[in-house]
C-alpha cells in the first residue's frame, strides 16, 4: 500500500513529530523498532531517530528536503552529529532567531519552497542556502503557517481545502508539481500535521478516512500503475 496508517505517542498528528524527504526520515528516539521498519518499508528511506533541542516535535520544528535541513537555534551538537552521520553531504542550517517552528513555517520539496511571509529576508536566505532551492513567501487559505497547512513531494502537493486559486497557482509554480486539496485525520484541514510523504510513499494519521486516503494518493501520485 502506498500509504500506511500510523500513530506516534498515541496521536494521529504524526507530522508534528516526524518528517521525511526522498533521502531520509526523522522520528523521535522513542519510536519503536516496528514502527521504524514500517516507515522504512513505506517511505523507502533510512529512518533516523533523534530529537531537536531534546524535543520530540521534529516535524513542527524542522524543515528539510533532499539537499538540507533548517533547524532552530537550540538544536544540540549531538543532534546535528546524528543527522550528519547518516547523511554526511546534507546541508545543515542553524536558524539563529527567536522563531523555532520551521516545519510549520516552510513548505518545501526538492524544487522550491514557500515560506511564512513573516520571516525576515535573512532567514529566507539561510533557508534557501540550506535547502538549495529558491524560497518565496506565500500563504495557504489566507494563513501563514504553510508547512502545517500542506504536504509536498517531488510528485505533487496536497493543501488545506480552502486554498485559494491564486495560492494554488503560486504553490504549483514554486514547487513545480500539481497541487490539490484535501484533509487528514477525519476532516482536519492542517494536512501537514497528520501526513508525512515523499516520492515513494506516505504515512498518515491512523484516523484518516478512506476518502481522505484516496485524495492523498491522487494528489501525491502514489496510486499504483501496475
Amino acid at each position: 500500500m502506498a500509504i500506511s496508517l500510523l500513530g506516534l505517542f498515541g496521536s494521529a498528528s504524526i507530522g508534528v513529530y516526524s518528517l521525511t524527504t526522498d533521502r531520509m526520515a526523522l522520528v523521535p528516539r522513542q519510536v519503536s523498532d516496528s514502527k521504524v521498519r514500517k516507515l522504512e518499508e513505506c517511505l523507502q528511506v533510512k529512518v533516523i531517530r533523534t530529537t531537536v533541542g531534546e524535543c520530540a516535535l521534529i516535524g513542527a520544528l524542522t524543515s528539510a528536503n533532499s539537499n538540507g535541513v533548517a533547524l532552530p537555534s537550540y538544536v544540540t551538537d549531538e543532534e546535528i552529529h546524528t543527522i550528519k552521520s547518516a547523511l554526511p553531504d546534507i546541508n545543515v542550517a542553524i536558524m539563529e532567531t527567536k522563531r523555532t517552528a520551521y516545519g510549520n513555517m516552510v513548505l518545501t520539496n526538492d524544487n522550491g519552497a514557500i515560506a511564512d511571509p513573516r520571516l525576515k529576508e535573512g532567514d529566507l536566505a539561510n533557508i534557501s542556502d540550506a535547502l538549495g532551492v529558491e524560497v518565496v513567501v506565500g500563504e495557504i487559505a489566507g494563513l501563514p503557517y504553510v508547512g502545517s497547512l500542506a504536504s509536498a513531494t517531488n510528485k505533487g502537493a496536497i493543501a488545506h481545502p480552502l486554498l485559494k486559486e491564486e495560492e494554488q497557482q503560486r504553490l504549483s509554480e514554486v514547487l513545480k508539481v500539481p497541487v490539490d486539496v484535501g484533509t487528514i485525520n477525519c476532516g482536519i484541514p492542517y494536512v501537514g500535521t497528520g501526513l508525512i510523504a515523499n516520492s515513494h510513499g506516505a504515512a498518515a494519521g491512523f484516523i484518516t478516512t478512506g476518502p481522505e486516503l484516496f485524495m492523498i494518493e491522487e494528489a501525491l501520485d502514489l496510486v499504483s500503475k501496475g
